[in-house]
């Protein structure tokens, strides 16, 4: 069974930067594609980012060039470094394992961490 928990949220002001942790047990990280995705109050879960098991990586639209999704095996864990934080880049971040190819779709994935807050304050 394939845990994922995510760590490292926070309140930060607009233009800080702040990394996101997602903590993978069971499996090796590089087994899965892993995603980034969030939800804000009132809004559907949106992709943010995901690393690939090639290691290529694709973010949303609205991050590109401010977020980096990585990945550190040796530590089985993938990260989310994000800068220039804006205040609509607040919610509730998960991180998601799929075995596929990974993909932009929730639906896609098949495991979930329990989701860390990030609060853009302007």
């Amino acid at each position: 069974q394939v845990q994922l928990v995510e760590s490292g949220g926070g309140l930060v002001q607009a233009g800080d930067s702040l990394r996101v942790s997602c903590a993978v047990s069971g499996r090796t990280v590089s087994s899965y594609a892993m995603g980034w995705f969030r939800q804000a109050p009132g809004k559907e879960r949106e992709f943010v980012a995901v690393i690939r098991k090639s290691g290529n990586t694709a973010y949303a639209d609205s991050v590109k060039g401010r977020f980096t999704i990585s990945r550190d095996n040796g530590k089985n864990t993938v990260y989310l470094q994000m800068n220039s934080l804006k205040p609509e880049d607040t919610a509730v971040y998960y991180c998601a394992a799929t075995a596929g190819n990974g993909n932009y779709f929730a639906y896609a994935y098949n495991y979930w961490g329990q989701g860390t807050q990030v609060t853009v304050s302007s």
